[in-house]
């Protein structure tokens, strides 16, 4: 009897799932991004939920949830309903917040579902465009020299613009005066305007800067020259060797939706990121969408866990922590 009562539980959940799947969505999904409207990562957030919304049927809605490196966002997803309305697009940051916080109001590996990986876009070493140095090497001997003078703009503890550049500074040994923002937006502006000097950061956020001559770009930090930016050789051609840098994003939701649902959301992805608009305007800002075994669940969880594992050990040398 106890068997058959099981038996019979188990199946109306399964049929619960499917129609609650079948329904989904049914009004307005928020995806949240945890940084600052007008950044790289809005910019990817906005082209994907635009995507997304025409094929899911229902709008997906981008709310900015800034601040503390991408924690405040991460963790209003965390604890919101995991019914499929309430969405997360973060980027690498999810990992190094693991480590540059020691005390999170989640647990990062286990506080999500994983819904797919979305980009994995480069980063640029760029300058005020009347920076003095002419190229990269000439940047390294002009920060050693003046590391006093030098300024470095980044997007706040956690953002991308900071983890690059304390790889960089790490690499060339020299510590910089850093000028934190509250978001990209406000940290390229000051850029462009030559408040600061030097700033790292995505080509989703830099290559039209570049391209339109309002910033001086020194490197790029992948194996090979960007499509979009052939003229722009890499920190490697520049003497900086092992810095390749690349600030992926994924899609999460609350720990504990619907498979069913967390399924119709990374077939979405998937489609999203095969449509013409996407491609096209992610080849314009100098990245490619991940590939269809890429936006899955699997590996997302899968990246994060590894990327964990790489940066902790080097947050942990440099002694930074934003708690």
């Amino acid at each position: 009897m106890f068997k058959s009562l099981a038996a019979a539980v188990a199946a109306f959940g399964v049929l619960t799932g499917s129609a609650v799947a079948e329904t989904y969505p049914s009004r307005v999904i928020t995806m949240i991004v945890p940084f600052s409207a007008g950044g790289p990562t809005d910019t990817v957030s906005r082209l994907v939920a635009e995507a997304m919304s025409k094929d899911l049927g229902q709008q997906i809605v981008i709310e900015n949830v800034g601040g503390a490196g991408g924690t405040l966002g991460a963790g209003r997803v965390a604890k919101a309903d995991p019914d499929g309305y309430t969405l997360l697009l973060h980027h690498i940051g999810m990992s190094t917040s693991a480590s540059l916080y020691r005390k999170l109001p989640y647990d990062t590996l286990n506080a999500f579902d994983y819904v797919g990986l979305v980009t994995d876009v480069p980063m640029t070493i760029v300058a005020r465009a009347n920076f003095e140095p002419a190229d990269m090497k000439a940047l390294v001997e002009y920060a050693k020299a003046n590391k006093d003078k030098v300024t470095y703009a980044n997007a706040g503890i956690g953002a991308a613009s900071h983890l690059c550049g304390m790889l960089f500074m790490s690499k060339i040994e020299t510590p910089l005066t850093t000028v934190p923002y509250k978001g990209t937006g406000p940290a390229m502006t000051d850029l462009v305007g030559g408040q600061v000097d030097l700033m790292c950061d995505q080509t989703t956020n830099t290559t039209n800067q570049i391209k339109g001559g309002k910033i001086k770009a020194y490197a790029t930090t992948t194996k090979e020259r960007l499509a979009a930016l052939p003229d722009v050789p890499t920190a490697a051609e520049g003497g900086l060797t092992d810095f390749e840098v690349g600030i992926w994003h994924g899609v999460y939701a609350p720990k504990g939706t619907s498979p069913e649902i967390v399924a119709k959301l990374s077939a979405s992805l998937q489609k999203a990121l095969k449509d013409p608009n996407v491609v096209k305007r992610f080849a314009d800002l100098g990245t490619v969408p991940s590939s269809e075994a890429d936006a899955t669940p699997e590996a997302l969880k899968a990246k994060l866990t590894s990327e964990i594992a790489r940066w902790a050990p080097v947050i942990k040398a440099a002694g930074v922590y934003a708690d």
